[in-house]
């Protein structure tokens, strides 16, 4: 048994410990006593080796209201966003991102806690976020792992006194309006959020480090007649483009639309935004400009970190909260289930890994859940079982097996009748969605075939199976995320 065991050390001494040119061709010809001696150093090498390499810091970058094609690298043809698109070239670019709910208070509840709305049970108008989700969410779980938490921007969540410092050892919250006196200069409030994060980074050395940085941009200041402010170094941009119209954003697709749809405050905020050709253009560019001005702000961060020499050893994670209507379907806004409200920009750009493993496109469903995974998945910090997202790391293995094949999405926001209260199930092919208060009314799409939602198939007879087929996945899906609520 010894000479057994004393041939396999070396076998293994061989092939895990040592560079075998260090050996000559009478390695295993060694005496015992310098064996086991290499041995030993070996192994402890080996096992010392993974605690060695430095943590990977991770800035997690947030917008608000950013759809999934206001990106350069989307296709789009206008937007100018080249610092969000060399992320997306040079990392995992994930075209089919969706929120989990199109509305920025339960959609970034569901990043901090991975969970879904119906079972953190918080959005607007909502007793504060409880406690035990927070304590499982991935600032807290960092933040016991050694890393030093760090928080910019606009928060959105309401969460019990004391808990925002539990979460972040530092922390910036900023509030609307854009514009702010500081010092008795004028300053963007990108811009100021910026100026925080450069100086959390700075002031992290020596220190592992998360910073969650969440801009308010591209939201509207929906009280103000112009409803888009950006910073004066984003000015000139679009003066000179035309903003193609939305296919589906011609009258008659609006008129043929049921009555209950017709009145909600997509329409509202239609009126407030694109009811005339002059307006459109004016305020798409405007949401433009503010995209742009964030990309800015991203080029900035990035050359810190190359000054700081962190640049090789920092994840960045590049996401919206949720989509947003642009005159589709004679809409504004967000908070329905069609494509353009709840897809959203996602990247995950990691520089420790080879060009191989990077410079992809991964057209799997991912949801905003995935990104509270990743987030302790890469510092290798356990993830709670009853998170309801998968690690994006999967996706470095080039082909993740199982992954999922389809998406459950919810808005759940009470007591105010323009917003509606809504499910959907999204497949490889299929769109499903149904509503509360209209129990007898439902849309289907073939979003292969149909990527602009244009024909509702609800109606078709031929698909009568199908919708009972989803209406009892939804059921399921939904008792399951309503068992684990904390009462």
């Amino acid at each position: 048994m010894q000479k057994v065991f004393f041939r396999w050390g070396k076998l293994r001494l061989m092939k895990l410990a040592f560079p075998t040119f260090l050996f000559n061709t009478n390695f295993y010809n060694l005496p015992k006593t310098i064996f086991y001696f290499l041995l030993i150093i070996g192994i402890s090498l080996a096992l010392t080796y993974d605690r060695k390499q430095p943590k990977p810091n991770i800035i997690f970058i947030l917008t608000d209201d950013h759809r999934w094609d206001a990106l350069g690298y989307s296709g789009n043809p206008v937007i100018k966003t080249p610092n969000m698109d060399d992320l997306a070239r040079n990392g995992l670019y994930f075209k089919n991102a969706f929120a989990s709910t199109p509305i920025c208070a339960a959609s970034r509840a569901s990043l901090l806690t991975g969970l879904y709305e119906r079972t953190h049970n918080y959005t607007f108008g909502r007793p504060n976020l409880k406690n035990e989700y927070l304590l499982k969410s991935y600032p807290y779980l960092l933040r016991k792992a050694g890393y030093r938490t760090g928080f910019v921007g606009k928060f959105g969540v309401k969460v019990n006194e004391g808990m925002v410092d539990t979460l972040f050892d530092w922390h910036k919250l900023t509030y609307l309006p854009y514009w702010k006196e500081l010092n008795g200069t004028r300053k963007h409030l990108v811009d100021i959020n910026g100026d925080h994060a450069v100086d959390f980074i700075k002031s992290s050395q020596g220190q592992p480090f998360c910073l969650s940085l969440s801009f308010w941009s591209p939201h509207a200041e929906d009280d103000k007649k112009e409803q888009y402010f950006w910073p004066e170094n984003v000015d000139s941009l679009y003066i000179h483009d035309k903003i193609p119209l939305p296919i589906t954003g011609d009258s008659g697709f609006f008129n043929a639309l049921p009555d209950f749809l017709k009145t909600t405050m997509n329409r509202q905020r239609w009126y407030w935004r694109f009811d005339t050709p002059e307006k459109y253009q004016q305020m798409v560019k405007g949401y433009y400009r503010m995209i742009s001005g964030v990309d800015l702000v991203i080029g900035r961060l990035r050359n810190s970190l190359k000054e700081l020499g962190l640049e090789k050893n920092t994840v960045i994670i590049f996401a919206g909260d949720n989509g947003y209507f642009l005159g589709e379907r004679g809409y504004a806004d967000k908070w329905l289930m069609h494509e353009t409200s709840i897809r959203t920009p996602m990247i995950l750009f990691d520089p420790r890994m080879t060009r191989a493993k990077q410079k992809r496109t991964v057209t799997e469903m991912v949801l905003n859940l995935d990104i509270t995974a990743t987030i302790l998945d890469l510092v290798n910090a356990e993830i709670p079982k009853d998170y309801h997202g998968t690690s994006l790391m999967a996706f470095y293995k080039q082909k993740p097996s199982p992954w999922r094949k389809s998406v459950f999405l919810e808005h759940r926001l009470e007591g105010n009748p323009l917003l509606l209260k809504t499910d959907a199930y999204r497949d490889d092919t299929w769109k499903f969605i149904r509503y509360d208060d209209h129990p007898d009314f439902f849309e289907l799409y073939n979003h292969k075939e149909d990527p602009y939602e244009i024909t509702n198939l609800a109606s078709n007879i031929f698909y009568a199976n199908q919708i009972k087929h989803y209406k009892s996945m939804c059921d399921s899906i939904v008792g399951k995320l309503m068992e684990v609520r904390v009462n």
